[in-house]
């Protein structure tokens, strides 16, 4: 089996789909690893270290692509890399098929196989696959580091002779994999920390982390969680209700650091014009919500949007590629422990089972077809 790794295209992507420790891996399954040159070294991994794992270092993307049964991505390919991949070939990636239903459509009629890694339920078995907890983990820690540093100011108490600093307050909205990573940090570097969440079960997590929990709790909070573990849409009623114990609590805050995202539709509003506005001069908000709309008013993908009143929002995209050789890692270890499961190992070759509960959830496209329920052509 010929498993090809590409460089991505997109020049906000500097993550790379394998990693040396799993090259070694593949290899030791029988495969033949072709990476494509370059591929690692925005991660940091020269091409010379996946030579020294056994792979080939192809110079082009046809060459890699050449014979390919199986290619794996960080980001979906695009029309020129579809165009190259064998039919019947089989890529795993980071799909991102909400509303992109065009881009699978591509895809089936390429006749190319493809996986969605972020649709991997959320079970037990599946959890060393989970991608988007291994890339939000990184995400929560690294606006932390972000919005410290356009702070300006220093984040734990300091008692000096020549006085004393207080502790920065850091108010993390929407309590998942990156909320609570968010705690943890500003926990550890000394900040005070208060966070808020719509489900109820994050309100003990929140408390074991050291920090406070803020949230209006009436009887539609106490069922906000769907049986999938993700938050549920609120009523208008229970979101004002939201809104005005928040907006009371933003405009105590240095940094304010949201992360609230439900799969499949566009990021919630959180943070209003009129709360930016009652921050402090040289308060920081980060975004991480931005490439899906945003969570605060006036964030800008891409951007540090300084506002009238000197408060800043924080709009970096692909915040786990600002920590690119960490992201590849952990997302190629992901990708592997998934891929092995669709190997024969005597056979030495890919044999997919397609009643398999975690191909079922993630196979977008298959013989030509979109198949997945989700993104089956409206008729």
């Amino acid at each position: 089996m010929r498993i090809a790794v590409l460089t991505e295209t997109d020049p906000i992507e500097p993550r790379v789909a394998a990693v040396p420790e799993t090259v070694k891996k593949f290899i030791g399954l029988g495969s033949e690893v072709v990476v494509q040159s370059g591929a690692g070294a925005k991660a940091g991994v020269p091409d010379a270290e996946y030579e020294s794992a056994g792979a080939k270092i192809a110079g082009s993307v046809e060459e890699a692509l050449s014979g390919a049964d199986l290619v794996l991505k960080v980001r979906r390919p695009n029309a020129d890399e579809l165009a190259k991949i064998q039919k019947g070939a089989t890529v795993v990636a980071i799909m991102d098929p909400y509303g992109h239903e065009d881009a699978l459509k591509a895809a089936a009629e390429a006749c190319v196989n493809t996986f969605a890694m972020e649709l991997m339920p959320r079970i037990t078995r599946a959890q060393v696959m989970d991608v988007l907890s291994s890339q939000a983990n990184l995400a929560g820690y690294r606006a932390v580091v972000d919005g410290a540093a356009e702070y300006g100011r220093s984040l734990p108490m300091m008692m000096t002779a020549a006085g004393t600093v207080p502790a920065a307050r850091i108010f993390i909205m929407g309590v998942g994999v990156a909320g609570l990573q968010a705690i943890a940090t500003a926990r550890r570097m000394g900040a005070v920390v208060t966070a808020t969440d719509v489900r109820p079960a994050t309100k003990e997590q929140v408390e074991s982390l050291g920090a406070k929990f803020v949230a209006v709790e009436d009887d539609e909070f106490k069922q906000a969680e769907t049986s999938g573990g993700y938050a549920k849409e609120m009523s208008a009623e229970y979101q004002k209700k939201q809104a005005e114990l928040v907006k009371g609590h933003i405009a105590k805050q240095d940094i304010v650091i949201t992360t609230a995202l439900i799969p499949g539709r566009p990021a919630p509003k959180l943070v209003s014009e009129e709360m930016v506005a009652s921050m402090k001069p040289g308060s920081v908000l980060v975004d991480l919500a931005v490439e899906r709309g945003g969570n605060v008013a006036g964030a800008k993908a891409g951007e540090i949007v300084t506002v009238g009143n000197g408060v800043k929002i924080v709009g970096h995209v692909n915040v786990p590629g600002r920590l690119a050789a960490t992201a590849s890692s952990l997302y190629a270890r992901n990708l592997y422990a998934f891929v092995e499961t669709m190997i024969d190992k005597e056979a030495k070759a890919l044999a997919v089972n397609w009643d398999d509960e975690l191909v079922k959830a993630t196979n977008l496209t298959r013989d030509g077809q979109v198949v997945h329920p989700n993104f089956q052509p409206k008729a």
